[in-house]
């Protein structure tokens, strides 16, 4: 099948007196550099055309060729106008949001930091940094509540906690930060009440008392026993006895005794 391309004359601006007054002015560089751009620019033209597949029977009145427009300096602008095609974007889909209500103020909200961090449907409006949502540090949440590691970790639902530079030392670990809120429910759930809670308080209290004063006493004996070793000295000479006036003890075998002034320490012998 013979494919028919029709092609529309390109008008030549060139016969214009604006045109004619312009190329004037030019040297014949550049009218050769603009003629070959013209040249370049049908031959390009061309082309496309006849690379054009055919589908069917092509109609001649019906063909449109691309239009091509002279800017007047040698360049050609527009190789081709094609029909702008209107881009009708489709709507994003609706996701449905679960929203929390505040267990304060009863209003819904979508996210927070208490309930991000300790999964508490409290939302940021209704935040008590100070009093009713303050946080505590592990030690003295154990010391406060009288709380093992096992009830903070291994205890069903596991606490959660946020990390922090320890103030005292940015070298030392992080500190781990609990809800206080949280901590009251764990140790009413590990002591059953708050007045359970308070007699082992006063009870490790008193336990506190006794060991405190076993080791202060535990100081005093050791420090009298200090002080009477410095004082007494163990007497390391040897004894030497000092005897009274001889005595007879017996005439028919001639024995005789001494007794130590000192020790009471008797010496018997006999005579010869």
């Amino acid at each position: 099948m013979d494919l028919l391309v029709t092609s529309t004359p390109v008008k030549d601006h060139a016969a214009s007196p604006s045109n004619c007054k312009a190329k004037d002015d030019m040297s014949p560089a550049m009218k050769e550099k603009i003629e070959q751009n013209r040249q370049r620019a049908l031959m390009l033209r061309r082309a496309r055309l006849a690379s054009k597949p055919s589908a069917g029977k092509l109609d001649r009145t019906s063909a449109q060729v691309p239009k091509i427009v002279d800017s007047g300096g040698g360049f050609f602008n527009g190789e081709a106008q094609q029909r702008t095609k209107k881009v009708v974007h489709q709507p994003a889909p609706v996701i449905q949001t679960d929203y929390l209500l505040c267990d304060d103020c009863d209003k819904p909200f979508m996210d927070s930091y208490l309930s991000h961090s300790f999964d508490l449907a409290v939302c940021d409006n209704c935040r008590d940094n100070e009093v009713k949502h303050k946080l505590i540090s592990r030690t003295e949440a154990k010391q406060l509540y009288l709380l093992k590691d096992c009830d903070l970790d291994k205890r069903e639902p596991v606490l959660r906690f946020v990390l922090r530079k320890n103030p005292h030392n940015p070298h030392w670990g992080d500190m781990k930060l609990y809800l206080k809120l949280q901590m009251e429910k764990r140790s009413l759930d590990v002591w059953g009440s708050k007045e359970a809670l308070q007699e082992a308080r006063e009870s490790r209290e008193e336990n506190k008392e006794v060991q405190k004063l076993k080791r202060f006493n535990k100081k005093v004996k050791e420090l009298r026993r200090a002080v009477r070793s410095s004082v007494w000295t163990k007497d390391t000479s040897a004894h030497r006895h000092e005897y009274g006036p001889e005595e007879l003890v017996d005439e028919e075998e001639d024995l005789y005794r001494k007794v130590c002034n000192t020790c009471g320490h008797q010496l018997t012998y006999e005579k010869m």
